[in-house]
């Protein structure tokens, strides 16, 4: 009689068990699905804003001056609204990030991964997590008032607001990205694949030049479209050291105003709502926001079209 009594009690237990389970298990499914359609929820009004603010834009400027016009005076009496004068300025100081970030991060990344012991890589990792947390504020008035008067001792004609000093400071604060990115990649690449390249008579480098880094192309590119897109939208060091004078070209040595420095300068003037100028700041933005999403399905093609199967 205990017996049954017993093996009906924990059948009861057993059920009450399965049915919390299962309600809680249908609980976090659609929890996580609104954390999904959240992220697309966002996305999705981020878009709308930027089209419906844009399109009263576009009714009284043209596209075709939109990209092609190379002056940018939205607060003149005769304004002119070529967005590839702060596009051009944009990619300039982009540019130079990247160009700084990109082989210094895959060279601390190749030392990480294949060199460094674990005792320096538990020193060098905090480090470079030290220069994710720096303030971009402190990034700016150091290219403003470090890096360009170095740079004017090594070049005489630079101007005191450029495109130099702050795309050099944005290639050092990127950095951390591409490197960690870049050495989680490579870390990932099978050992047996570095231990043939020993056994064939391969030094270390070559090795990780001619086997991890080629076996870690997708993550290394994604760590570069990281970083550029990072340097793209970045705001407050090239507000503070690039100026915010539009000016159409590619001279580095010059100041310009990017993108984003000319959403900040409008944003803190005093922009009647639904005027042309207040307008472009939208038009401005939706071009923004186009070339990060450029960026990101480059990226995209690029891991899909790199990526290993081990």
């Amino acid at each position: 009689m205990n017996t049954t009594q017993s093996s009906s009690s924990s059948l009861l237990v057993s059920e009450a068990f399965l049915k919390r389970r299962a309600f809680w298990n249908v609980v976090s499914r659609y929890l996580l699905l609104a954390a999904a359609l959240a992220s697309i929820f966002v996305t999705v009004g981020i878009v709308y804003v930027l089209v419906s603010e844009s399109l009263p834009f576009f009714q009284h400027v043209s596209i075709l001056d939109f990209l092609t016009d190379t002056q940018w005076t939205p607060m003149f009496a005769n304004a002119h609204f070529g967005v590839m004068t702060l596009v051009s300025a944009t990619l300039t100081v982009a540019g130079i990030a990247l160009g700084v970030a990109i082989p210094a991060g895959i060279g601390l990344a190749i030392y990480l991964s294949e060199y460094a012991s674990n005792r320096v890589r538990e020193v060098v990792k905090p480090f470079l997590e030290l220069l994710e947390g720096v303030p971009t504020v402190v990034y700016g008035f150091f290219a403003l008032l470090f890096v360009t008067p170095l740079l004017q001792t090594f070049i005489p004609s630079l101007s005191g607001f450029n495109l130099l000093a702050p795309g050099i400071v944005m290639g050092i604060m990127i950095l951390p990205y591409t490197a960690s990115v870049s050495e989680d990649a490579m870390r990932s690449v099978p050992m047996h694949l570095r231990e043939a390249g020993y056994a064939l008579g391969y030094s270390r480098f070559r090795v990780a030049t001619h086997i991890v880094i080629p076996a870690a192309l997708s993550g290394i590119t994604a760590a570069c479209i990281l970083g550029m897109s990072r340097a793209v939208g970045e705001t407050m060091v090239v507000a503070i050291a690039a100026g915010q004078n539009p000016r159409f070209g590619f001279d580095p040595t010059e100041g310009a105003a990017t993108i984003t420095s000319f959403i900040v300068q409008m944003a803190m003037g005093d922009l009647p709502h639904g005027t042309i100028a207040y307008q472009s700041v939208f038009a401005a933005g939706l071009v923004l926001f186009i070339i990060t999403l450029i960026f990101n399905i480059l990226g995209f093609y690029l891991r899909r079209r790199f990526r290993e199967v081990y």
